[in-house]
């Protein structure tokens, strides 16, 4: 436990520093905005791409990868789906609870993953996320479609931000960079790795800015379901799915770390756009986040114990 406190701890730091600069508002409320962008649309898809462009990918067991992550996302989906009923929630809250169960924090997992298992961690967590990240947005956008909550959000305007989704696109360049042998040629190598090193560090902080201390005061069957979707059982069966197939050391505890993660801060954004519930999103992002610091390390130590 000592060793995966060691690797988690300061990434927990950092989203506790990013907390008090957020409630602290400095250097102000405009920047934050502004350097999520920066990270989102150039410095994480340059580690996306960095990764991906030069690993041996031969070495990730993607199928079996593939089968653990998306088949617990899958089955938690349909999961949801079914007792959308019984949870009796509206629309716009059920959104919110769909996207708390099924997203996840990339900067968290990849930076985790790193932490734990150093550059074989990276290279397995650069794989998840090219795996993970068309799936659960093609997921969320059309839980919005079925919930009938996007007024007058355009579908296609949804399929184009899709489409366009920068992580999606730098995990396709990257895999196209590796599988034509081109790589990262020259001065490209070492300028996109620069590039991609500050994405996590910076990513982390920004992930405690986004958090919203007064939204966990928001307690209901909604909060309580996808919490335990996210925190509790999505990490049980995968860990049981890993055990199945037989996953390596170092991909069963990335697929797990996965699972475990909170949801991404992103998902209040989609809320926003496409007519989910914003405040029951963004108490769900904040408890997430604080909770994962207590049961992420409890996962990985059960995984290894």
């Amino acid at each position: 436990m000592e060793s995966i406190n060691g690797a988690l701890g300061p990434l927990f730091l950092l989203i506790l520093l990013g907390a008090v600069l957020g409630v602290k508002r400095w250097p102000s409320d405009t920047f934050w905005p502004h350097m999520e962008r920066l990270i989102y649309f150039l410095l994480f898809p340059a580690m996306l791409v960095a990764t991906l462009a030069t690993a041996d990918v031969s070495q990730v067991p993607v199928t079996r990868l593939a089968l653990v992550l998306l088949g617990a996302m899958a089955a938690f989906g349909l999961l949801l789906w079914r007792l959308r009923a019984r949870l009796k929630l509206t629309p716009a809250a059920f959104t919110s609870v769909f996207q708390g169960a099924v997203r996840f924090n990339t900067y968290v997992g990849v930076a985790g993953a790193a932490a734990l298992h150093g550059s074989a961690g990276a290279t397995t967590a650069a794989v998840a996320v090219a795996l993970m990240v068309p799936v659960v947005n093609i997921m969320c956008v059309a839980s919005f479609v079925a919930a009938g909550t996007l007024g007058n959000a355009s579908i296609g305007k949804s399929i184009m931000a899709l489409i366009k989704n920068p992580l999606i696109l730098a995990c396709l360049l990257g895999i196209v960079l590796n599988l034509s042998g081109i790589g990262l040629p020259g001065w490209s190598h070492d300028t996109v790795d620069l590039l991609g090193r500050a994405a996590l560090p910076l990513g982390l902080v920004a992930v405690g800015v986004a958090l919203r201390p007064a939204a966990l005061l928001r307690v209901d069957r909604g909060v309580l379901a996808t919490n335990s979707v996210k925190l509790l059982l999505m990490p049980a069966l995968v860990l049981g799915l890993a055990w199945l197939v037989g996953l390596d050391t170092v991909s069963r505890d990335v697929a797990l770390l996965f699972a475990a993660l909170p949801t991404a801060t992103s998902a209040y954004i989609l809320a926003r756009q496409l007519g989910g519930d914003a405040e029951l999103m963004a108490a769900i992002i904040t408890g997430q986040t604080l909770l994962a610091m207590l049961t992420l390390p409890v996962w990985l130590q059960v995984a290894g114990g």
